[in-house]
């Protein structure tokens, strides 16, 4: 509120309060109309889509143009960051990719080293030759 009046202007708590509850009335009312909408579709949720359909039927189509604006903005840095991410889990994925497939080399030349030990060890028990 300070930021569009004037800088002497002064503000009473009244006044904030007033305007506080006329916003909670208004967001309710909104909510209200967009809840209606999903229930007659038999959805639970309420979503972005919603509130701006709300907002044009009632009336309010500047704010649902800008929501709507918004709401694109959003979503489109929301899939950009989804999208880096993946790229950085893949990264991160295929370097410890890397780790395992040595790891496992590793282990299979010592399973394979164990294996001889273990069947020259038990031919000599049972005395017969390699």
């Amino acid at each position: 509120m300070k930021q569009i009046l004037p800088a002497r202007a002064k503000i009473s708590k009244e006044a904030k309060q007033t305007l506080q509850e006329c916003a909670t009335e208004f967001i309710s009312f909104v909510t209200g109309e967009a809840s209606d909408k999903c229930h007659k579709e038999n959805r639970k949720t309420v979503n972005g889509d919603d509130i701006c359909w709300a907002l044009s039927a009632l009336g309010f189509d500047n704010y649902a143009e800008a929501i709507v604006r918004y709401l694109h903005k959003y979503r489109e840095a929301e899939r950009e960051k989804a999208n880096l991410n993946k790229l950085q889990a893949a990264a991160t994925c295929s370097s410890s990719q890397g780790k395992d497939i040595e790891e496992d080399q590793d282990q299979s030349s010592e399973d394979k080293n164990g294996a001889q030990q273990q069947a020259t060890q038990q031919q000599e028990e049972e005395g017969t030759p390699n």
